[in-house]
């Protein structure tokens, strides 16, 4: 049955990629303004649930680098050493309000998302506005914590304001929460069932009830990120969780691609001698046994081993030990879970909200709930990976995995959600939460700062055109949550 729904799927994706090229035409800045197309609704819809995925591994690949998930090959790489990057074409991929810049792809979503809310409101559709309130506040939150303040309030008005100001994170944070509860308020609607087409909802298939918990997923992750805030909630936390997911067939996930996961063109990439998709040293050492004492079974799922037999990774910021084609290091496998051709993209998942439960009920002390929380975890994430029964046992039953509830920790809590949410730009979120009080975690090499980077630098494109509303910030600034 699977195969039959991915084989249908395939075949709808065809089609909703030519609805996407006609989605175009309305946004053609050559075209009478006062005749503009208003685009399909689906075509809206099967851009924005696809190109969610995709903006979620946009900022995973600058993210991966902070958390040393992942190592360039070259000594002293921005990306590794805290230097000032250009992330404009993540930028892009959440919006790009200047339709000068506009080009078929997957981009401005948005710009896409405030539109498909206008044509659904228009048309009473609630299920549209709902689907589109939930993506706003998911890329809302993804956005301010990789910059801070960022345009919203006058950022989807086009040619007529191609400046806009920028709006304030911790105001954008109670936004988000707010666009979630109307979501989730709007999709328990009597019409809303039944209304979202399910070809062109790459996320959820159309299925109201996915999304209302999606939305509760995502509001447990927001709520949870308030941890060295005042506001932090344990309880309101894990009110979310409740009805969130129950099991990882929950996962806001993308899984068919036109043509492959873009990890999957990564590692294809590297064998290709464009390196690119290193393992850090930090990662591999934490899943090889070097660092933990347990051989973490996802590793073989991820990398293949190196011509001597092992598992090594590329420390951070000192560039590869050889030439990079002899297999002297570990990187993305073209065949690994996350990196091949049908991977799945995983935007947020049932592992992630058991740690969140986790982390949560040890906060509340209730330590009991978040040790029982903490191994379901594990084993979610494990068995989605297709772990063998035994190896998960043999690492759920490991002494140094477990502890028993009265012993314990947070530390425990985030290592794993740290193995489990492997690529997510989530884990910089924890570790600024935490203050990168990881095991063995320390400055990658000949990083210019002193200490570890809290935020990211604005794109180059928006200094250029709007320059005069950037914020001028530091990397080492804390943003409002992280104080």
């Amino acid at each position: 049955m699977k195969n039959i729904i991915q084989n249908i799927s395939i075949a709808l994706f065809a089609l909703v990629i030519i609805t996407l090229s006609s989605c175009k035409k309305y946004l053609d800045i050559n075209q009478n303004p006062n005749a503009a197309e208003e685009p399909p609704i689906n075509g809206l819809l099967a851009n924005t649930t696809y190109s969610t995925a995709y903006n979620v591994y946009s900022a995973g690949n600058i993210t991966s680098y902070y958390t040393q998930y992942l190592s360039s090959p070259n000594p002293a790489s921005d990306v590794d050493i805290y230097n000032t990057i250009n992330t404009s074409d993540t930028w892009t991929g959440v919006y790009d309000y200047d339709l000068s810049k506009y080009r078929y792809g997957f981009y401005n979503i948005m710009t896409d998302l405030y539109d498909m809310r206008k044509f659904a409101a228009q048309k009473g559709l609630n299920a549209y506005i709902a689907v589109s309130d939930i993506l706003m506040a998911l890329h809302l939150n993804m956005a301010t914590n990789l910059w801070g303040d960022i345009p919203y309030t006058e950022a989807f008005l086009g040619v007529e304001n191609l400046t806009p100001k920028f709006d304030d994170a911790h105001a954008l944070f109670d936004t988000s929460l707010a666009l979630l509860d109307a979501g989730i308020n709007l999709l328990q609607q009597p019409d809303a069932d039944g209304q979202l087409d399910a070809g062109s909802d790459f996320i959820h298939a159309g299925s109201a009830d996915a999304w209302i918990k999606t939305a509760h997923a995502i509001k447990a992750r927001m709520l949870n990120q308030l941890s060295k805030t005042t506001d932090y909630n344990a309880d309101a936390v894990l009110g979310e969780i409740a009805s969130a997911y129950t099991d990882n067939a929950d996962d806001a996930q993308v899984s068919i691609f036109e043509v492959r996961n873009p990890w999957a063109q990564v590692a294809q990439n590297n064998a290709g001698l464009d390196l690119d998709g290193w393992l850090s040293s930090y990662f591999v050492n934490a899943t090889n046994s070097a660092t933990y004492g347990v051989f973490d079974p996802r590793l073989p799922l991820i990398t293949d081993t190196t011509k001597y037999g092992d598992y090594r990774g590329t420390p951070n910021g000192k560039g590869r030990i050889g030439t990079g084609t002899e297999q002297e290091e570990c990187y993305l496998s073209v065949t690994g879970w996350y990196s091949s051709d049908n991977s799945p993209l995983q935007i947020i998942t049932y592992a992630e909200c058991k740690f969140i439960q986790a982390e949560a009920a040890f906060r509340k002390g209730d330590k009991q709930t978040a040790y029982d929380a903490y191994l379901a975890g594990i084993e979610a994430n494990m068995e989605k990976m297709d772990v063998r029964d035994t190896a998960i046992t043999r690492y759920t039953t490991e002494p140094t995995v477990a502890v028993g509830a009265n012993n314990i920790t947070l530390a425990l809590i985030l290592k794993e959600k740290y193995m489990a949410c492997f690529l997510n730009p989530v884990t910089w979120d924890d570790m600024r939460r935490f203050d990168y009080n990881y095991k063995n975690f320390t400055l990658p090499v000949n990083a210019v700062l002193t200490t570890f980077i809290r935020r990211t630098s604005y794109p180059v494109d928006e200094i250029s055109t709007n320059g005069k509303n950037v914020p001028d910030i530091q990397l080492t600034d804390h943003l409002w949550w992280d104080q």
